[in-house]
């Protein structure tokens, strides 16, 4: 049974401190410890993005940020795709995934999405219509592949 999830969308200057303190403990909690990948997360791109974000019960349990074209790559970008460990039996990276393409075409007009995923999440993005368009290369010491949806 899935538990309900509020979703937010925020720019950069919008979030409050505490919600921008609990994104970076999230990210830090998957992207460094769970996958063991010590890497700088803060990379100066959050001003620049929109942010995604999921609560269930008052809690941060997912989580990406979303690039216009130019911003980060010459399409638009998906990047920081998270679910909180527990969470992932519920769906919400689907559900999420759903939302940021949306979220690209509505606020940016963009249909044309790049991003750089973890190998292992091949499937997960091809279920949302992306294609791989490199092979494998490594990024903070993970597999990871360019995919893009047109």
């Amino acid at each position: 049974m899935n538990k309900e999830i509020k979703w937010e969308v925020s720019k950069f200057e919008e979030l409050t401190k505490d919600q921008l303190y609990e994104i970076l403990h999230l990210r830090c909690k998957i992207f460094v410890v769970e996958q063991n990948a010590p890497y700088l997360d803060m990379d100066y791109k959050d001003q620049k993005a929109l942010h995604l974000h999921g609560y269930t019960d008052g809690k941060l349990v997912a989580y990406c940020r979303i690039f216009k074209a130019g911003d980060y790559f010459t399409e638009a970008c998906i990047g920081r795709v998270i679910v909180d460990k527990e969470y992932r039996k519920y769906g919400y990276g689907h559900e999420m995934m759903k939302k940021a393409i949306e979220l690209e075409s509505s606020i940016f007009g963009e249909t044309k999405i790049t991003l750089s995923a973890q190998f292992y999440l091949k499937k997960f993005y091809e279920s949302h219509g992306f294609k791989q368009t490199s092979d494998t290369y490594l990024e903070d010491g993970l597999p990871h592949i360019q995919m893009k949806r047109d």
